[in-house]
């Protein structure tokens, strides 16, 4: 997540929409993400050998392979002519690495999802006893980690009715870069984008938050309601801290909703509570909860499932 930067909160956020959820019925619910699979991309992700996979460096540079070769593994092709879209705004060689699932409907494919994290962090930084790596482990190789598994599980069962991108964002710690690339060049070419779905920090669970992850920008959409619809329960909540801090406009869903006015948020489980090392080479594997997010991208896969596949636009913004 990039820098927070403090400013006035949003108004009328509607709580009301917490406590809509019914339950519907959804394909593929007992789809069970593999916690060894998890632990396999997110160690990768955290080495030291990637050197905190910071922009435009050999480290992030070995990151791009891993994600590049994960999605020739699972036969997904690259949107553009190769997976690497390099950013046009940043001032040494960097690429978002994006990804094409068609869809399978004949009219729907024509309408795309966005599902993104950030895969670049900050590289070396002060060290703290002996340690200058910021490997960051929460902020996002466990975002990058849960696109992963998703990405894996629509290449496999090619249920989605529209079409995918997945991406893996660069420069995001640099103030967005990566996505504010992809988002206006998705934009030029007339893309008829119908959400953004983003993994921001999800490494650690939250504490007696009644939930298991938070939407940035809550009110600006009906998108928690209709995940948590159906989930069946509870999946997405309100935080109020992330109003405070204005964290809808501090990751890659932000450029996407500017470019393209449709619902994109982000999920996550950093509450500001819950993990002390942000931006800290104590950011590590270790810190990592692999069962809880094993669970948590296991819950959200077939409700994400059910938004690509709905016969309209169901999510949309809330009126001002």
């Amino acid at each position: 997540m990039k820098k927070i930067v403090f400013l006035i909160s949003f108004v009328g956020l509607s709580l009301h929409a917490q406590t809509n959820i019914t339950s519907k019925s959804i394909s593929n619910t007992n789809y069970q993400v593999a916690e060894e699979n998890v632990i396999k991309t997110l160690s990768y992700l955290t080495s030291d050998e990637l050197e905190g996979r910071n922009s435009g460096s050999e480290g992030i540079e070995k990151a791009a392979v891993y994600l590049e070769n994960l999605l020739k593994a699972n036969d997904i092709k690259p949107y553009f002519k190769t997976y690497r879209d390099t950013l046009s705004n940043f001032d040494k060689p960097a690429f978002n690495i994006v990804g094409y699932i068609e869809g399978t409907d004949k009219k729907l494919k024509n309408e795309f999802v966005v599902i993104g994290a950030h895969y670049d962090h900050i590289g070396r930084i002060k060290a703290v006893n002996g340690d200058d790596i910021g490997n960051g482990a929460n902020d996002n190789a466990s975002g990058t980690t849960a696109v992963t598994e998703v990405a894996k599980y629509f290449a496999k069962f090619k249920n989605n009715k529209r079409s995918i991108l997945i991406v893996f964002f660069s420069a995001e710690e640099k103030g967005l870069l990566g996505s504010r690339h992809l988002a206006a060049k998705l934009k030029e070419q007339k893309m008829d984008l119908y959400f953004m779905f983003n993994f921001e920090m999800i490494g650690v669970p939250m504490k007696d938050k009644g939930m298991d992850f938070y939407l940035t920008g809550f009110g600006k959409s009906n998108m928690a309601t209709t995940m948590n619809e159906y989930a069946g329960e509870k999946l997405v909540g309100y935080l109020p801290i992330e109003t405070k801090y204005m964290l809808f406009r501090a990751s890659d869903n932000y450029p996407f909703f500017t470019e393209f006015n449709v619902p994109a948020q982000t999920v996550s489980t950093f509450d500001f509570e819950n993990f002390e090392f942000y931006h800290q080479p104590d950011d590590e594997f270790e810190l990592m909860d692999t069962k809880h997010m094993t669970t948590v991208i296991s819950k959200t896969i077939p409700v994400l499932e059910k938004m690509i596949n709905a016969p309209t636009k169901e999510i949309k913004l809330n009126e001002k």
